[in-house]
């Protein structure tokens, strides 16, 4: 496959209720670092694929090379699902992700329901 397909990745910073504190420190450190990203939304409960609350940010491929090793040694105790975004939703989230932290299991089925 090429790599021309990636369009931008999405990091979800998964969290749980005892540890989003520490979710809280370690976007604001990301927003310092990183303020060319996209924030998004708080998430408090799971929400589509995602088994655990979450936040997501979304980066260009022009930034994969500072972010990811970043999060790699900045990511405390939490859990980032990391993907990129190639238009198949189901290849990116089952087959191209990479996990920082403990793996979890996604709820794909909305995504084999789309092909």
């Amino acid at each position: 496959m090429n790599v021309d397909r990636i369009r931008s990745f999405h990091a979800h910073v998964y969290f749980e209720p005892q540890t989003r504190q520490e979710a809280e420190l370690l976007r604001a450190r990301m927003e310092h670092e990183f303020p060319d990203a996209i924030y998004g939304r708080w998430h408090d409960r799971p929400v589509g694929p995602h088994p655990s609350s979450m936040f997501q940010v979304a980066f260009g491929t022009d930034m994969f090379a500072a972010i990811v090793p970043w999060l790699a040694l900045n990511h405390g105790g939490l859990t980032i699902f990391l993907h990129p975004e190639t238009g198949d939703e189901l290849a990116d989230h089952a087959h191209h992700a990479i996990w920082i932290g403990r793996q979890q299991m996604l709820k794909l089925e909305q995504f084999m329901n789309r092909r």
